[in-house]
């Protein structure tokens, strides 16, 4: 079952968890301004009175990546409110994280090399010996790792090689515009609760599990490339490598995997936009998601116009969508 870490990693970028966040404290780094914004994924669901703005987010983001394009700033302007995977308030909860570490925690008493191989236990003491400072700043230590069950572990470590390239989830773009959207005074909500994608995690099955540590150890060097391929394709609004390099693969290899955390998730989200174009005329909404789940047939994008809606790419700076 080869690049299952690289497409849980993905996952993580741009579609399944906003509630990776919950390991990070203190406050985002100041954004350098660039000469060239991102090209945004965006679109614009319109009935006929109002309209819903659908961003695809990258959950982590460099410094540089900021200021975002004119578009999406005009999409906020315009927005009366702002929806996320999770709501702003849920994610500043100091509970969030909790439930996830109880989660994670291992229920029959054993420790976490008493499941794995001796391979994977040489991996994993490398690792833990590499990145003490890393794990330090996440408030584990290598004793605590052994507490908890793979998944927990393997996305530790997901998330300190991608901080490792300067990606980092307090500049993330959802939680960019939750901190905007906090100062202008905007109402938010969320699409679905910390506990539904903590469930996510924890309901994987262990073979998956221990698949997911085993390649997170093993491959972190071409998982860095390949993460750094697909911030790239983030910037430059490149919907086609986006689809072929996130949801392809996965879709054909791991339909139940895609199923559980693509569409299920869709399937769920649409009644809930859709609520928000038939609410009153006076109100625009902005939807704040991880890419994955707008793009290809089975997203968000191509459900509503399956359902009747005028759908239209927001990007003054791309080449017209095919």
């Amino acid at each position: 079952m080869p690049n299952t870490l690289y497409r849980l990693r993905k996952s993580l970028l741009l579609g399944a968890l906003f509630v990776i966040t919950f390991a990070v404290s203190a406050d985002a780094p100041a954004r350098v301004a660039t000469t060239t914004a991102p090209l945004p994924l965006l679109w614009k669901v319109s009935d006929a009175d109002n309209s819903v703005y659908l961003l695809g987010s990258f959950h982590l983001l460099k410094p540089s990546d900021y200021p975002l394009s004119a578009d999406v700033d005009a999409a906020f302007a315009d927005a009366e409110s702002l929806v996320f995977e999770i709501s702003p308030e849920e994610m500043a909860s100091p509970s969030l994280g909790m439930q996830m570490g109880q989660a994670a925690l291992r229920s029959d008493g054993t420790a976490l090399n008493s499941e794995l191989s001796p391979q994977v236990i040489a991996l994993l003491d490398t690792w833990l010996a590499d990145n003490a400072v890393g794990l330090q700043n996440m408030g584990l230590s290598a004793q605590v790792l052994q507490l908890f069950e793979p998944w927990f572990v393997a996305l530790t470590i997901s998330i300190n090689e991608m901080t490792k390239q300067g990606l980092d989830p307090r500049l993330g773009l959802d939680a960019h515009l939750a901190a905007q959207a906090g100062n202008a005074g905007k109402p938010t909500a969320g699409l679905e609760t910390g506990a539904q994608q903590i469930a996510f995690l924890d309901g994987m099955g262990k073979q998956e599990q221990l698949q997911f540590l085993a390649e997170a150890l093993s491959q972190s060097k071409e998982g860095q490339a390949k993460t750094a391929r697909l911030h790239d394709a983030w910037r430059r609004g490149d919907v086609d490598t986006l689809w072929n390099d996130m949801a392809v693969k996965m879709k054909q290899e791991y339909p139940n995997l895609y199923q559980r955390i693509n569409v299920a998730r869709n399937d769920a989200w649409v009644p809930r936009i859709e609520q928000r174009l038939r609410q009153s005329s006076a109100d625009d909404t902005l939807v704040v998601v991880g890419a994955l789940h707008l793009l290809g047939p089975d997203g968000v994008v191509e459900k509503l116009r399956a359902r009747g809606y005028v759908v239209e790419r927001v990007c003054s700076r791309c080449a017209p969508e095919r």
